[in-house]
């Protein structure tokens, strides 16, 4: 099954280097994360943090940059037919799912990578806490995670990769946004319940320094079960 994994990430990180539409988005990330690095965070007199420049990926960038990545997935395996031959293939579909998500998954943590510079400056200008800035990033990585599977469901809903881009948006805005700013319309059980479901609710406290592990559990078992969604759409498909 690992060889079969590997295979699968490995045909997916292909796809993503080969693909302009990844270079844009990598060039759409760089270019969103320095204009809200610089003028949020390395400025005079300002908090000598990541957590603003973070908290904005987490609510803004990603939102665009994610659905961009994920959007052809499995789309375009439907709508090129290529789909007919990974059914064919002696692999299952979680190990396609499972591919699909690694690979990309991949590709976004090279991208992340990218903002490590700005905390080389910080360390360099300010004090940064260190302890600090790897929670964040351990935060950032499983937001990803999430925002990726959620980005392969919607891909397996359509053959057509702007409409599942746009599907993902609308979920990642749903989630995220959408709830935070309903959860302020109640009180009691409703907002907790709100601000459970709410992905940003979540994150803020790696943002903050804040090892929870409840946070850690909300974000592997929501990945976990649009991997899971995933895979029954495309067991689906096969029975059509």
């Amino acid at each position: 099954m690992i060889r079969r994994v590997t295979a699968l990430i490995q045909r997916e990180l292909v796809a993503n280097f080969l693909s302009p539409i990844a270079y844009i988005v990598a060039a759409l990330f760089l270019v969103a994360t320095a204009l809200f690095f610089m003028p949020l965070t390395l400025v005079e007199g300002g908090e000598a943090s990541m957590r603003v420049t973070l908290d904005w990926m987490a609510m803004a960038v990603l939102v665009f940059t994610i659905p961009l990545l994920t959007m052809r997935t499995l789309a375009d395996e439907f709508a090129t037919g290529t789909i007919e031959t990974l059914m064919t293939a002696p692999v299952a579909d979680f190990e396609v799912v499972l591919g699909k998500f690694f690979g990309v998954l991949i590709f976004y943590l090279a991208l992340l990578l990218t903002t490590v510079v700005h905390v080389f400056l910080l360390l360099k200008y300010g004090a940064q806490d260190v302890t600090v800035v790897l929670y964040s990033y351990l935060g950032m990585i499983l937001l990803g995670g999430l925002y990726i599977s959620m980005g392969i469901f919607a891909s397996s809903l359509t053959r057509y990769q702007l409409l599942a881009a746009i599907l993902t948006m609308g979920l990642l805005s749903l989630f995220g946004a959408l709830v935070n700013e309903v959860a302020g319309w109640f009180t009691g059980l409703w907002r907790q319940v709100f601000n459970y479901v709410n992905i940003i609710h979540h994150f803020e406290d790696f943002s903050k320094g804040i090892f929870d592990t409840k946070a850690i559990a909300f974000f592997v078992s929501g990945t976990l079960f649009f991997l899971f969604l995933s895979v029954k759409v495309l067991e689906s498909r096969r029975w059509r």
